[in-house]
């Protein structure tokens, strides 16, 4: 059965689903079934569905490429059960009993091998009946050495010279008929008595490259050697034609060989399911709990970034990115390490939270987004940060290492995106998934992933998978190395937000003011009172409760903003369980006393003091030599500084003065919060995530496309005799009756070259000069100059 036929014979059920696994088959939709067919057996598109497969439907696959096809299942099923009975893998002879070894009794392959061929049938792998399997056209081209074997001994000596294989022939196979290669091949098939034949060196070789890779490099791989002239272990093989010489250094071992080595097997060591996970058990309360503590401290480490950053944002890299001594000003500010650090501002980045604005050199800025993102309940904040942390093509734990040229990779430099990150997380949380209850060990993740996905695997596919397993933890998706309910919620595309809310902590409106000018939060704090004390205390410390310490640089800071003293002492009060400390009380009354006492102006710049004894005290300072004081009255001193300047080093010398307008007005210091235009979230494509009505409409076009290719006429003959020739108004009339009455006719007409031709035509329209309709000696639908018709005849 052809493989197109094949196609064209499934149902519309099984099409949806072979375009909903495969969505890259209709990007765009095909003509019809045809190109449908072409596309699936196009090497891009197999790789993509091979590296898809688990590694027991990618054995069955290898097995149907290295066995001559048609191949039945039954056939299929007994190779299938030798490598899953073989409890030594290593034992390479095992099977065919030239060597001791045990044979465990494996289980019955039938229900892994039934399920395997549907899924493969599914894809369009493999096509046929059960007793005659095929693989997809193009599949074995795009198998590199499949189960570890090299090409068959035609493909492998296909290099050789002629005269060089029909002495090897004549070697290893006398008195046979054929070419040197065919002669060569046959003795191939079973090379038992060329194996027993070779030297103890020379069969460890064989050996070594018995279970892949089949290939070797050996100096002088050409050279021509006969049984009888072989000195090393290598020349005998060579000699034998055990090894082929693909190079002028490369050999490969012939593929009969090697299935004879392994016994007859295909594959070693093969697993019909996956093997189990191994690891600790959390109890599921516990591990939402602690997910749940996570997930609102990864919002308030985001919340507190991009409030510090509206105030002080910090510069974008000529190249691009965040400079290495930001990143670390942004660790000792939310108080985690490096790596989390720049994972929370990669994800603020992905999700639009920050983006690059603030004129020429460029600044990293909150966004607008922020502004709406801020206003959200707590879950739903924490679902567009987890969604976008899952989805996003960008590698946070790749901060701090080194390009191949050697240089850094910043955070937010565009050189940290990998296309496989949003692969590689869904896989891992997959894992998760399939062991509620349990934190699997790190090789127990990447053991499952490899039998899953075993075309890729790597060393950067591990180490994303490792980045994948801390992140998530730090996210709040995982809590104690196991997969959270809400976490779980978040990959299937539940209700994650509805999951956490109950589990998030309540936020609190008051702190516990202490008598050593601290306060200390009992728990999270409202966002507005959490703004409001950061303005004006500092942070000491952090945890499950949050230390505060007012100081009077801190206390300016708030007055700078434009609270009043009385206001401040207000705030504390209300918000505070305990009664406000004496100390706290006279720290605030005080600043704010002799806060705005001095004010100053432009003259450039003035000094104004309704205390002529303190402007006394300014100018009999030495310090305030540099700003080149003048008295003009005795309440005012001009300066030739600028008024920043002025108002800087008075606060250096220990006085508190605040600027003021050309009014006389205080003006606040505060600096504005500063945003950016917003971007939208970089979120890369779910895998396999085509809507079903996408693929039902694919699967109507490629049903109606497919009916109108094999409707299409074949080229008819034209008529003998002479081309009909008539008025031209005979002509129209007759074209008008014939497009009236639906009926072919028959026409002479003369081409570009003055050429007159016979056509017959199903005339369908005639407008602006022009006949259009279906031409049945071109099969096509073409426009006719009515002045080249030379007449018309009915057929």
């Amino acid at each position: 059965m052809e493989f197109t036929e094949w196609i064209r014979g499934r149902t519309d059920e099984q099409l949806r689903a072979l375009v909903s696994a495969r969505p890259e088959l209709i990007t765009p939709v095909p003509a019809h079934l045809e190109g449908l067919a072409s596309r699936a057996a196009s090497p891009s598109a197999i790789a993509r569905v091979l590296d898809r497969l688990d590694r027991f439907t990618l054995a069955v696959v290898e097995t149907l490429a290295v066995r001559e096809e048609p191949l039945s299942k039954d056939a299929l099923r007994a190779l299938i059960a030798a490598a899953l009975a073989a409890d030594d893998p290593d034992d390479a002879q095992a099977v065919n009993g030239r060597r001791g070894g045990k044979r465990a009794r494996g289980a019955d392959p039938e229900p892994a091998l039934t399920a395997a061929l549907d899924r493969l049938r599914e894809l369009a792998l493999v096509y046929g009946p059960d007793d005659a399997l095929h693989l997809g056209p193009g599949v074995r081209k795009v198998l590199d050495d499949p189960a570890g074997l090299g090409p068959s001994a035609t493909d492998a000596f296909r290099h050789h010279a002629p005269e060089q294989l029909t002495e090897m022939a004549d070697d290893v196979a006398p008195g046979t008929t054929g070419t040197g290669k065919e002669r060569l091949a046959a003795a191939l098939t079973d090379p038992a008595g060329l194996i027993g034949s070779v030297s103890p060196e020379a069969r460890a070789a064989l050996d070594q490259l018995a279970w892949g890779p089949p290939t070797g490099r050996v100096p002088n791989a050409r050279r021509e050697v006969r049984i009888e002239s072989a000195r090393s272990p290598i020349e005998e093989l060579l000699a034998r034609g055990l090894l082929a010489a693909t190079g002028e250094e490369s050999v490969t071992l012939p593929r009969e060989v090697a299935l004879y080595l392994r016994g007859g097997r295909v594959h070693r060591g093969l697993l019909a399911v996956p093997p189990p996970l191994q690891g600790a058990a959390r109890d599921q309360k516990l591990t939402d709990r602690t997910a749940a503590g996570q997930a609102f401290s990864f919002v308030r480490s985001v919340e507190e970034l991009c409030e510090r950053w509206s105030v002080e944002p910090p510069g974008v890299l000529r190249t691009g990115g965040l400079g290495v001594r930001d990143l670390k000003r942004a660790t000792i500010e939310l108080d985690v390490p490096e790596w989390v650090a720049a994972l929370v501002i990669e994800v603020a980045h992905a999700a639009g939270l920050i983006a690059a604005g603030g004129g020429v050199d460029g600044e990293w800025l909150p966004t607008a987004g922020y502004d709406l993102w801020r206003v959200r309940s707590t879950a739903d904040r924490w679902v567009t940060l987890a969604a976008t942390w899952l989805h996003m093509d960008r590698v946070p734990g790749l901060v701090g290492d080194r390009d191949e040229r050697d240089r850094p990779l910043n955070a937010l430099h565009t050189d940290l995106r990998r296309s496989s990150a949003p692969g590689v997380r869904a896989a891992t949380l997959g894992v998760l998934a399939a062991a509620p209850g349990l934190a699997p060990d790190r090789d127990a993740v990447l053991e499952r992933l490899a039998w899953e996905q075993p075309r890729r695997r790597g060393p950067l596919r591990q180490q994303l998978t490792e980045f994948t397993l801390r992140e998530a933890e730090q996210v709040g998706v995982t809590g104690l190395g196991a997969l959270s309910a809400h976490g779980r919620l978040l990959t299937e595309g539940g209700d994650a937000a509805g999951a956490l809310a109950p589990l998030l902590p309540e936020p609190v409106d008051h702190v516990l003011l202490q008598a050593d000018l601290t306060a200390v939060a009992p728990g999270p704090l409202t966002s507005e009172l959490n703004r409001w004390m950061t303005l004006t205390a500092d942070v000491e410390s952090k945890g499950g409760a949050t230390v505060y310490r007012f100081s009077e640089q801190s206390i300016r800071r708030a007055l700078d903003a434009g609270h009043g003293g009385e206001e401040l002492v207000s705030m504390l009060a209300r918000h505070s369980a305990t009664p406000v400390p004496q100390a706290l009380s006279y720290l605030v009354t005080d600043v704010a006393r002799r806060h705005g006492r001095i004010r100053v102006g432009t003259a450039s710049a003035y000094i104004r003091c309704d205390d002529p004894a303190l402007l006394d005290q300014i100018t009999a300072d030495r310090r305030s030599a540099a700003l080149r004081l003048r008295r003009l009255a005795p309440t005012v001193i001009a300066s030739r500084s600028s008024r920043a300047a002025l108002v800087d080093s008075l606060r250096a010398m220990g006085y508190a003065p605040v600027a003021e307008s050309l009014d006389g007005d205080v003006i606040i210091s505060q600096l504005e919060s500063r945003r950016t235009e917003a971007l939208a979230p970089a979120r890369a494509m779910a895998p396999n995530g085509l809507d079903p009505e996408v693929a039902a409409a694919a699967v109507r076009a490629l049903r109606a496309g497919d009916a109108a290719h094999l409707s299409r006429r074949e080229p008819a003959d034209a008529p003998g005799g002479g081309v009909p020739r008539g008025p031209a108004t005979a002509t129209i009339s007759a074209l008008q009756e014939a497009i009236k009455q639906g009926v072919r006719v028959w026409i002479g007409y003369l081409d570009s070259q003055g050429n007159a031709t016979s056509r017959i035509l199903e005339p369908a329209r005639m407008e602006g000069g022009y006949l259009t309709a279906y031409d049945e000696t071109r099969a096509a639908v073409h426009r006719f100059a009515l002045h080249r018709i030379t007449g018309v005849a009915g057929l």
